[in-house]
């Protein structure tokens, strides 16, 4: 009777336990990203970082679905991995990335968080229907970014601030472009092979890029800091939290496995205060704090409009 309640209690912690410990790992050390890429672009050039950070990721991915003779994707596959390698890679996290040097990691990782307004806006502009729900959780959100930037619109007269800004906020619109054609083209291929050849794939354009426009700099001029906040984009961005993220959204209702995108922002708004002495006021935790009860309001819409 023992060896029979302890197996039922072992097979509960497995399917509930351990996806909610690969969703607390997501959403604090996603929120340390942030941190290690500011930290990272300090002392080079931004796209030159995600080129390294993607090409040591995808290759250590690549690597172990060869030693596993997984097969590769075929046909009309390679179209979907490579536009979504073009989306969420180059474009989404080349530019998240390179705006971090020049705003605050805390704010970064606040717009980073509104991809699902994007959402909205999008199925919008395709004709679809708007629920009660979803706009009022637009009105809010929008209104917590108002706060927000009512406290930096000094800066908006620095042009790197401005710069920062507006590719961070095109970096939120192509991961939102990324999601939609991801459910457009359910996935059939393994998802943690695709994302380490979407990782390779992205490096060699971002690397022909930065070849190509000598933004780049000789590897031995880069510190050893930035390498330390590769190292750690690498292990913990790009590898072990991507597998806690699929596993938690494999594992986990909708509603739960989304919480992450709510603690990302707050602890990179803390990190980034506490490390780099960033501006951490009124008006950013309130501004903040609205923002992402918008937030919760449209992905909630957006669970009920899918059921």
């Amino acid at each position: 009777m023992r060896t029979k309640i302890k197996n039922a209690v072992s097979s509960k912690v497995s399917a509930i336990g351990l996806p909610i410990l690969a969703l607390c790992w997501v959403s604090f050390f996603w929120g340390t990203t942030w941190i290690a890429s500011k930290e990272g672009v300090k002392h080079m050039p931004a796209l030159q970082l995600v080129a390294i950070r993607q090409f040591l990721g995808g290759f250590l991915y690549i690597s172990y679905f060869l030693y596993k003779k997984a097969p590769w994707p075929k046909g009309k596959q390679w179209k979907t991995i490579i536009i979504l390698s073009i989306l969420n890679f180059v474009l989404s996290n080349g530019l998240s990335t390179w705006g971090v040097k020049y705003i605050s990691s805390g704010l970064g990782a606040i717009i980073g968080a509104c991809v699902p307004l994007w959402i909205v806006i999008i199925t919008f502009f395709r004709g679809e229907r708007l629920s009660r729900l979803s706009v009022t959780g637009l009105i809010i959100s929008f209104s917590g970014v108002c706060v927000i930037f009512y406290d930096h619109l000094s800066d908006f007269l620095i042009p790197n601030f401005r710069f920062g800004i507006i590719i961070s906020i095109i970096s939120t619109l192509t991961w939102a472009f990324g999601t939609l054609y991801t459910k457009k083209k359910a996935a059939t291929f393994n998802p943690y092979f695709s994302l380490g050849i979407q990782m390779f794939l992205s490096s060699i354009l971002v690397f022909a890029y930065t070849g190509a426009t000598g933004i780049s700099v000789s590897l031995s001029e880069i510190p050893a800091i930035s390498w330390w906040s590769i190292g750690y984009l690498v292990v913990f961005g790009s590898i072990l939290t991507f597998i806690a993220f699929i596993y938690a959204l494999q594992n986990l209702p909708a509603e739960i496995s989304s919480v992450y995108s709510y603690i990302n922002p707050i602890i990179a708004v803390l990190l980034g205060a506490v490390i780099f002495g960033e501006v951490l006021n009124a008006a950013i935790a309130i501004g903040g704090s609205v923002t992402l009860f918008g937030l919760y309001l449209v992905n909630y819409s957006l669970r009920k409009t899918r059921k």
